[in-house]
């Protein structure tokens, strides 16, 4: 029955091959028995790991835990490269790769990668074009023009030895970066600057945020704990969720003023370089602020928890 088990938390799910999120998002209503449930970032069908799934109340905080850091251990391919640049894709174009390339040679590469870096969203991706998905245009066999996006590559180092066989090599690495980076298209980019068109063979995600690998159960795992009664075992809370933000701690009489949604000026001792941060009273998260984008040294809510258009 609908309701009977109200939770609120963020499930960290260990997201299975063959499923989309919102498969998963689907099956976790399903097993909870509730309707309030969002994922916190979309990953391919044949991409495993890490899933943070909201729910109840915490699905307040999907579009914060979607901006964060992620981390994942992903399989390079060097000799051809795919529609879809991953393994799921047709073949598009072929070079055999004759000789092992050195170690020193993949790790100066992968050197060049790290920084900030422009991509090209792939076609089989899920980015909008004049309202219409990527993926819808290259269904019909279109190529379009897309803009590039910068995105943070914070650390990329290789994890594997290198592989040559059939006119293929493979290599394992591990890459953590910013929002919107598409590390299919990291794998070509990694291809294309050692000479080779490439594709990715494997990813899984090993972490999101603070959330990690070692963290996540499976949906299997969620049905055992829904049959025990142990499901709340499992659920991160939310504010305990919110400690990636920086946080400022307020007095009383801030309190009431952040409850009321105040614009408030940024404190002088504040060291703060992201996009958002929380403000907490005793413990408790009251909001999440962010630059006010007019008004230079004032900050603005992005979201009230504990004020009067809220009931987290």
């Amino acid at each position: 029955m609908e309701g009977v088990y109200p939770l609120d938390g963020i499930l960290v799910l260990n997201k299975p091959k063959g499923f989309t999120s919102h498969d998963c998002v689907f099956k976790v209503r399903k097993i909870l028995k509730t309707k309030k449930v969002g994922h916190t970032g979309t990953l391919d069908p044949e991409v495993t790991g890490v899933l943070p799934i909201c729910i109840g109340k915490a699905t307040k905080l999907v579009e914060f835990l979607t901006a964060e850091q992620k981390t994942y251990i992903g399989e390079v391919t060097l000799g051809f490269s795919t529609t879809t640049e991953d393994q799921t894709g047709e073949t598009v174009e072929e070079k055999e790769v004759g000789e092992p390339i050195s170690k020193i040679e993949i790790e100066r590469v992968l050197q060049q990668l790290t920084g900030e870096i422009e991509q090209t969203p792939p076609m089989f991706s899920a980015v909008k074009i004049n309202g219409k998905k990527l993926y819808e245009y290259a269904r019909e066999g279109k190529v379009i023009d897309r803009p590039s996006r910068k995105i943070t590559i914070y650390d990329l180092f290789l994890t594997s030895d290198i592989k040559h066989e059939n006119g293929t090599l493979k290599f394992s690495f591990e890459v953590s970066c910013s929002k919107g980076t598409y590390v299919r298209t990291l794998a070509v980019q990694i291809g294309e600057l050692l000479g080779y068109p490439a594709h990715m063979s494997q990813l899984i995600r090993v972490a999101s945020g603070n959330f990690k690998i070692d963290q996540a159960i499976t949906l299997d795992e969620l049905e055992e704990l829904m049959t025990d009664g142990n499901v709340e075992s499992k659920l991160v809370p939310m504010e305990k969720a919110l400690n990636s933000l920086p946080k400022l701690a307020i007095s009383d009489t801030v309190a009431e003023k952040v409850q009321n949604g105040a614009v408030l000026p940024i404190p002088e001792d504040l060291e703060w370089d992201a996009e958002y941060f929380s403000i907490f009273h005793d413990d408790s998260c009251l909001a999440i602020y962010m630059k006010h984008p007019t008004k230079p040294g004032m900050m603005k809510p992005k979201k009230v928890f504990h004020g009067q258009d809220s009931d987290f």
